[in-house]
């Protein structure tokens, strides 16, 4: 069986992250609780600085460019702890779209190669140009 690149820290950082998601989606089906919502960010935030590292995290969130999707990603959190759960999580929901949107062509190429609905993602990929579609594709170029 083939391993991962990752280091064992880095591992269980990838589990801190998973469950953050889990507690998020799981907060979200129980019509915004604020508790799960609020443990799902805590755990993405360990696993993420788990993940990359303390510097690196910090680093990624104290760039000029993401200064506006931090502020709304702490400002979310914030907003959460103080009881506003929906327009918290709508703005966390907004600032997590500005600092990890580069990642979403990678993310939509990897869903692409699911065994079994790839294809039928691939076509709503392709449907969605800024999913990374194909950009351009109707230009005679």
């Amino acid at each position: 069986m083939p391993t991962m690149w990752l280091s064992d820290t880095q591992k269980i950082g990838v589990a801190f992250c998973s469950g953050g998601g889990f507690f998020l989606i799981g907060g979200v089906m129980l019509f915004f609780d604020r508790a799960m919502l609020a443990m799902g960010n805590i755990l993405f935030l360990i696993g993420l600085t788990i993940i990359i590292g303390p510097q690196k995290t910090l680093l990624f969130f104290a760039r000029k460019q993401k200064a506006k999707g931090t502020a709304a990603f702490f400002l979310g959190l914030l907003l959460i702890l103080m009881r506003w759960a929906l327009i918290g999580f709508c703005v966390e929901l907004y600032g997590i779209v500005i600092l990890f949107g580069d990642f979403l062509g990678t993310i939509a190429g990897f869903a692409r190669n699911a065994p079994i609905v790839g294809p039928y993602i691939g076509l709503l990929i392709d449907r969605v140009p800024s999913l990374g579609g194909r950009r351009n594709a109707e230009l005679p170029v």
